[in-house]
């Protein structure tokens, strides 16, 4: 005799030893991930980033000195690439061959800080234009003869640089200049000059020992070349210095010429560290959005010929 309720415990049309794909607590399944699609997203992402820092902009850090007072270790600023037009030092991480090509090319104006590569390695300096093609420069106890003509070199007050993991102020590089503030603060005093160029063009240098390169006998800058020197004019391995002292080896093809220093984003100290709650105390809050363009003074009014 049979169970009546056996047949009604199972619909006849499912049988119970087949399973469905509708998980048992209900939700839909989850749809495969394309990978191919997501590596294809990233890889167009890193493109147009890659694109970006060759064609408009790229952010740089400052890891050495040869620039101060205008820039300090630890500066982060943002360089245009687009001023001087585009070469084969343009590309993101020099991929390409080096040539004397120029697209859009222009030339640079004395005052501007721009990245530049030396000729014999492929590392980005930040320099300053001090001497255009066609010019003659020497130098004569620190100070630049431009075509025949002194420039001006005004003394200003000693600069009072705050002494920092990354603005030490070592005996080594400035003896007898750190000193110790009746607050207790350390500071390093900088003696400073205003140096002016022929187009209005003035900023600030240091200059605060005699050394080898503060003399350079005139030479011409050829066509086509920009001569570069540092502000810190007594730590800057620049144009003034050869290849094997790591410096341009003379004046430096436009086609080696990077971009343009625009303004500085954010600045450290030295004493972040790997902790994020240290880097808002090492941040130096007065650095921020600093231009890097040279400020433009009138030129003298020149009298009437007679």
């Amino acid at each position: 005799m049979t169970n009546p309720n056996e047949n009604s415990a199972a619909s006849p049309d499912v049988d119970p030893e087949v399973k469905t794909d509708t998980p048992e607590n209900g939700e839909p399944p989850r749809e495969k991930v394309n990978w191919l699609a997501e590596f294809r997203g990233l890889a167009l992402m890193l493109l147009a980033v890659v694109a970006f820092h060759s064609l408009l902009a790229k952010p740089f850090y400052i890891p050495s000195q040869s620039m101060m007072p205008s820039l300090l270790v630890g500066d982060r600023l943002v360089v245009s690439k687009y001023p001087y037009g585009w070469s084969w030092v343009s590309a993101s991480f020099h991929v390409l061959p080096r040539g004397n090509w120029r697209i859009l090319g222009r030339t640079p104006e004395y005052g501007d800080i721009v990245i530049a590569v030396p000729p014999d390695r492929d590392e980005d300096y930040i320099k300053r234009v001090v001497a255009l093609p066609g010019d003659r420069i020497a130098v004569v106890n620190g100070q630049i003869i431009l075509n025949g003509k002194a420039v001006p070199q005004a003394v200003e007050p000693p600069l009072q640089l705050p002494v920092d993991p990354n603005a030490a102020c070592t005996p080594e590089d400035y003896p007898r200049l750190k000193v110790r503030k009746p607050s207790g603060k350390e500071v390093c005093e900088l003696p400073v000059l205003r140096e002016t160029m022929p187009n209005g063009a003035t900023y600030v240098v240091i200059d605060h020992m005699q050394q080898r390169l503060d003399n350079m006998a005139e030479i011409t800058v050829p066509e086509g070349h920009v001569f570069l020197m540092g502000d810190n004019r007594d730590h800057s391995a620049d144009s003034r210095a050869d290849t094997w002292e790591r410096g341009l080896g003379g004046p430096v093809p436009l086609a080696n010429i990077g971009g343009r220093a625009e303004f500085i984003t954010f600045s450290l100290d030295g004493t972040e560290s790997l902790n994020p709650l240290t880097w808002w105390s090492a941040l130096r809050g007065d650095r921020a959005f600093q231009s890097l363009r040279p400020a433009i003074v009138a030129k003298p009014a020149t009298g009437a010929e007679q």
